[in-house]
């Protein structure tokens, strides 16, 4: 007999989502992961106190097979960026050079300064 969690969360396409939204149980994750509260997830995504609660115990229930799906998620998420990222390369590496836009100067400083903060530069 399926539980009201069950029936709150569903297989789309997308993967495990839930009912009636485009919302995915790997989005949630993220927010879980980052150490987001439940009613901070819920105003976020703009979800009922119910939907939130089903969604974090079929998580709590599935735990297992939810993380494993979650990881395989964020391995095909990060393949898919590598591959746009070597395919568009160039075209960065040519924006990167044309440095900041007349009169936007200081902003540019500022961005490039907390991109070598975030070892992204």
């Amino acid at each position: 007999m399926n539980t009201t969690a069950e029936n709150t969360v569903v297989r789309t396409s997308r993967g495990l989502s839930v009912a009636g939204t485009r919302i995915t149980l790997y989005i949630i994750m993220d927010y879980i992961k980052a150490g987001w509260t439940p009613k901070l997830i819920r105003d976020r995504l703009n979800l009922t106190e119910k939907q939130i609660s089903d969604v974090t115990e079929y998580i709590g229930t599935h735990r297992e097979a939810v993380e494993e799906e979650y990881q395989l998620v964020l391995k095909q998420a990060g393949e898919i960026r590598q591959y746009w990222e070597n395919r568009n390369r160039e075209r960065f590496a040519r924006i990167e050079s044309m440095g900041p836009p007349l009169g936007k100067e200081e902003l540019w400083k500022k961005i490039q300064s907390k991109k070598r903060r975030l070892g992204l530069i």
